[in-house]
């Protein structure tokens, strides 16, 4: 499952997002008018270093705060971030789209006016931290005084450089092409896009992108090449390592001006909750499903030893992350036919379908619209349309990592991804499309309140409705014909299929933030990094490079969301979240059956209550927006067990006379 890059510029997160090519949850964007550059420069310029009209008055005063005073500081702070953010998110659209050296110098500046104006807002803030406020403009200001994920300090050349490396960080990983042989018949053989026995013109110059790589690393189940694959991938990533420690210094001196011990603690400290009880809620979730995870892992570790040999694949060890069939090993459902339950019955092949229908990547993107509107939401805006990014174009270089985004906290939504008719891009789709709905539902609030009631919320609506993707719902859009709905005898099949996913994803979700988490708190120098990264691999996921690593190696670098600086731990969130999403909506739908077979599409009644949750944004703390949907306040991995039990009852039977762990 592709992972979301979710662009905007919520109050809470729209300064990290200024410093992130716009990674967040909402920007501002004129929809309908593209501002003139003198205007534009005169906005931004002013917005950045204006002596503070508006905003400092207060602050300078000798008397004591007044709520009245907080008042006027939130109301100017909100415009101005609606101002800037406009043009900020204009300008990664366009960098995004279009990768070049101009584009990236656009938004290293507007990057660092994004991050003078985040410190500025922040120490503003802090005038206000120990005054009695109504609730509402608490929660405002706590926000304020988190500033961005990434914040600079008070030294105009410290936001300048952290502007420009983070820029940089991230072009350069949507430019990263690696040397192959060309004339390799393993490679021809997969890439062969022409049907002429070479390489298309897609990998000039003996290069390939990660794409290509990917669809290698997929397809292939030769140890050698797909070794010398994964290995050639992380050479893109060496360069990165020494600006990466340069930027961990200048976010770490910005979170202590902030008042946190470092970027980690800051990050933390984004969940209703205190940081370190965050970290403990984290690792409560992770305990309720490892056993899950450890039986699925025992299970496949077996089935490849088979394949592969004790050589390649001992029973005694951590597996090689290059032979699980992602480029990074945090899902492994490309090997599902190698790991496949004998008798578990034949499951539902959506990719062949979706070609054999004759879907196209736009038609996968109205499908998706689709399920949403019938549950009772309105349909996208033409702009959508107009406006998103559906499939990589031939002209140039773009970053094709999924990703979601409204350009005006309003109507402006759009999607930015190189789409492939598959069956995992057609649930990507769903989950990105997701986003929008979400940015939609909260387009009324406040500025301030534009995003996810926590970040695991943003990316777990879209999925929880991929989960009701089932051969029933296939039929209800006439994609599989009602005689060819696999019986229950097939669910082991289909759920196993989905275990190679979403359940091989947990621990890598957990363990990239962990890894970011010591590298903020100096837990690991620079000369650690990839010895930590490794270290926390094999600790969560039980995996192992496939060869001894090189000493100036910064595989971290080689996950999009490192260079990207996309925090990550939405994403173990929303793997809880999404399940205990739909077992609500299936309980509130009335549906009796396992879990793993209720589809709430076409349901409005769920809908409307869904939407209910999505409205209030991030205005109420999580538990709030959770109990309203759920009818808890607690965070709830059970959900997980219970869709995937028939999965969890074969490998415990499976597993019972095998040596697990690692």
């Amino acid at each position: 499952m592709a992972k979301t890059k979710l662009l905007g510029a919520s109050a809470l997160t729209s300064l990290a997002l200024l410093l992130t090519a716009c990674t967040g949850a909402s920007d501002t964007a004129t929809p309908n008018t593209s501002p003139d550059a003198s205007a534009v420069e005169t906005l931004v310029t002013e917005a950045a270093t204006r002596p503070g009209s508006e905003l400092m008055a207060a602050s300078q005063q000798a008397s004591a705060p007044t709520v009245q005073e907080a008042k006027e500081f939130l109301e100017a702070a909100e415009k101005e971030i609606a101002e800037f953010s406009a043009y900020a998110a204009q300008v990664s659209w366009v960098k995004a789209n279009f990768i070049t050296e101009d584009t990236a110098a656009l938004e290293a500046r507007v990057g660092e006016q994004g991050a003078k104006m985040s410190t500025r807002l922040s120490k503003e803030a802090k005038r206000f931290k120990d005054l009695s406020l109504p609730a509402d403009m608490k929660r405002k200001i706590d926000g304020m005084l988190r500033g961005s994920n990434f914040p600079a300090p008070d030294d105009a050349a410290a936001a300048k450089k952290l502007a420009t490396i983070m820029t940089e960080l991230d072009g350069t990983y949507g430019k990263g092409k690696f040397k192959v042989d060309v004339d390799d018949k393993r490679i021809i053989a997969i890439l062969d896009s022409d049907g002429d026995g070479s390489l298309s013109q897609e990998a000039p110059n003996d290069m390939i992108h990660l794409g290509q790589a990917s669809d290698i690393i997929a397809q292939s189940d030769d140890p050698e090449l797909l070794q010398s694959i994964w290995e050639g991938w992380r050479t893109i990533s060496k360069p990165m390592k020494n600006d990466y420690a340069e930027m961990v210094k200048i976010i770490n001196k910005g979170s202590a001006e902030l008042g946190f011990k470092d970027a980690g603690d800051l990050w933390r400290a984004g969940y209703d909750m205190d940081a370190e009880d965050f970290s403990k809620e984290a690792d409560r979730l992770w305990g309720q499903v490892k056993p899950l995870y450890d039986e699925l892992h025992c299970y496949v570790r077996a089935e490849l030893n088979e394949k592969y040999g004790d050589e390649v694949v001992p029973l005694d060890g951590p597996m090689r992350a290059d032979l699980l069939g992602n480029m990074w090993g945090q899902s492994w459902g490309n090997i599902y036919d190698d790991v496949a339950p004998e008798g578990g019955g034949e499951g539902v092949d959506l990719t062949k379908l979706l070609v054999d229908a004759g879907y196209d990547a736009k038609k996968m993107v109205e499908v998706a619209e689709q399920f949403f509107t019938s549950m009772g939401f309105e349909e996208l805006p033409d702009t959508f349309w107009q406006r998103s990014l559906i499939t990589k174009p031939a002209d140039r270089e773009v970053v094709c990592h999924a990703s979601a985004w409204n350009l005006d906290n309003l109507e402006d939504v759009r999607i930015k991804m190189c789409t492939k008719v598959n069956a995992e891009d057609f649930s990507t789709v769903h989950h990105e499309l997701g986003h929008n709905f979400y940015q939609r539902a909260y387009k009324d609030q406040s500025i301030f309140y534009k995003d996810g009631a926590n970040d695991g919320f943003h990316e777990a609506i879209g999925d929880m409705i991929a989960l009701s993707l089932t051969p029933e719902y296939l039929v209800q859009i006439g994609l599989l014909d009602a005689d060819d709905v696999p019986g229950e005898d097939a669910d082991l099949a289909l759920l196993m299929r989905q275990a190679m996913d979403k359940v091989a994803f947990l621990p890598f979700g957990l363990m990239v933030d962990k890894w970011r988490w010591n590298v903020f708190d100096g837990t690991y120098s620079p000369s650690e990094y990839n010895d930590g990264w490794w270290d926390l691999r094999e600790k969560y996921q039980g995996l192992k490079p496939p060869s001894d690593r090189p000493a100036d190696a910064f595989d971290p670098g080689a996950k999009y969301h490192i260079p990207g600086n996309t925090p990550y731990m939405r994403y173990f969130l929303a793997h809880i979240l999404q399940f205990q999403f739909h077992k609500a909506a299936c309980d509130q739908a009335g549906f009796e059956g396992p879990l793993h077979r209720c589809s709430v599409y076409g349901n409005k009644d769920v809908g409307e209550k869904f939407n209910a949750m999505m409205e209030m944004g991030a205005s109420k703390p999580w538990p709030d927006a959770l109990e309203a949907f759920t009818g808890t306040r607690d965070m709830d991995g059970s959900a997980i067990l219970e869709y995937f039990a028939p999965v969890m009852t074969y490998l415990q039977e499976e597993n019972k006379d095998r040596t697990c762990g690692w």
